[in-house]
């Protein structure tokens, strides 16, 4: 029942979150000037753009929920598929949480430390908070979780109306000093490049989400590659636009040191009724953050139900239908990433493991080309896309490991391929020891939050 316009509308919804109000200092501390900033931004969103269009073409051919793991399972069998399932359980959806709720944190607190940074102790605190609410909520009700993002996401557009409205009203008066020379001392390379594309992408990160509503939409081999063609450009406006709103008011050394860019911009311009702008940004990443927890607890349910992840995980709560388990088990890995965890670090981290798979599953669509020539391909796009998708994944993913070489990204190639003794262990091999240690814990923890298996639907 999903239009096109329904399908715009999910797109913008979708992208939009923490990232906008979070990366331009990312960006901007990474490429050093106001021009190959905008240039980065305008960037990401084509490269979405071209990625969601890849991912159209697979969903149609491939009418599988579940994100990328039917792809990859369909093209290079079932261990690329697992590495996918375990890297996104432990590694991309937990530290996408903990970064969001980090973001809300900051500036949620921001307003209360004016003229410093919050403590460390605070911000970690109320991203815990932030993610324990969530998490409640989300077990709770499906119902209550859905008025919820309902609302945020209404919050969200209002907010990001008020900034890109005040900065064109600066631009018409003429505060274009900032913009001035705008590629001197940019600090380009190789790495930077890369490390700033990771924090502009994060911004977009959703641009594959309409792969999972394929089968709601109206007329989809119409309305899937239009919504991807209007929606993700759309955003791209209003992302270059708000950075263009940004830096009417601030230099780029004040938006370098700002705690939290969009705080700053509404103290300088929206006084004395600035505090709009930290509250609605704050309900703005609790949405992004809620829209996360709603989804990627579906996933954990799905792995378990696979016998990729514990049986437990698989059950669903009695009285309230919700995938109870499976939320719980999410928030709490969510919480240990807040911990070590400054943003930037969490971005780079995530970015680099995702991108891996981006590329993985762009080649699939490739490979798929030569080997699968039978399957049906309603939306066919020209093969220089993916061609191109895979090459920009391969660099980002080499680039900053090659110039700027960090234990982080060894630490994350070690976790991934890690699922390799996991997937022999206990997926191949089926050890029966683990079993006979985790069947009493899950009888217990059965009892304690009321769930059982979901009924089997006999055909």
């Amino acid at each position: 029942q999903v239009g096109l316009i329904s399908g715009i509308c999910m797109i913008v919804g979708t992208i939009i979150g923490s990232g906008i109000f979070v990366s331009p200092k990312s960006v901007l501390g990474n490429i050093g000037a106001v021009g190959p900033c905008l240039t980065i931004w305008a960037a990401c969103g084509i490269l979405a753009t071209l990625g969601a269009l890849c991912f159209a073409e697979l969903g149609t051919m491939i009418t599988k929920s579940g994100g990328e793991y039917p792809y990859l399972m369909e093209a290079f069998g079932p261990i690329p598929a697992f590495l996918f399932s375990w890297t996104s359980l432990l590694v991309t959806k937990p530290s996408s949480f903990a970064i969001i709720c980090l973001s809300f944190a900051e500036y949620a607190s921001a307003p209360f430390y004016p003229g410093c940074d919050p403590p460390q102790v605070v911000i970690k605190c109320l991203a815990a908070a932030a993610i324990v609410v969530i998490t409640i909520v989300n077990s709770l009700s499906v119902k209550l979780a859905s008025y919820l993002q309902n609302f945020l996401t209404a919050a969200k557009m209002i907010i990001v109306t008020i900034i890109i409205v005040s900065g064109i009203v600066l631009l018409a008066q003429g505060k274009t000093e900032n913009f001035k020379d705008s590629f001197k001392d940019s600090t380009i390379s190789v790495s930077t490049i890369s490390l700033a594309f990771y924090n502009g992408l994060w911004a977009y990160d959703g641009w594959n989400q309409l792969n999972y509503i394929t089968e709601e939409l109206k007329n989809p081999y119409r309305n899937l590659p239009l919504s991807i063609i209007i929606g993700i450009p759309l955003v791209t406006v209003c992302y270059v636009l708000i950075n263009i709103s940004y830096f009417t008011v601030m230099t780029s050394t004040e938006l370098l040191q700002s705690q939290a860019v969009a705080v700053t911009f509404g103290d300088r311009v929206l006084y004395p009724a600035s505090w709009i702008v930290p509250l609605f940004v704050a309900f703005s990443t609790i949405g992004s953050a809620n829209g996360t927890c709603f989804t990627a607890g579906r996933l954990v349910y799905v792995a378990g139900r696979e016998g990729h992840m514990l049986k437990l995980l698989s059950y669903i709560s009695v009285k309230r239908l919700t995938p109870a388990p499976a939320i719980i088990f999410y928030g709490a890995i969510a919480i240990i990433y807040i911990i070590p965890g400054d943003i930037n670090t969490l971005i780079n981290y995530f970015s680099f493991a995702v991108w891996i798979f981006y590329g993985l599953t762009v080649l699939a669509l490739i490979v798929m080309r030569f080997t699968r020539k039978e399957l049906k391909r309603p939306i066919r796009i020209p093969i220089i896309i993916p061609v191109i998708v895979t090459l920009v994944s391969i660099l980002l993913v080499l680039a900053p490991i090659i110039t700027a070489p960090e234990l982080a990204y060894l630490y994350c190639v070690l976790f991934i391929l890690s699922g390799l003794i996991f997937y022999v262990l206990f997926v191949h091999f089926k050890f029966n020891w683990p079993q006979k240690i985790s069947k009493p814990i899950t009888m217990h923890l059965q009892m304690l939050l009321e769930v059982v298996p979901a009924e089997e639907v006999i055909e």
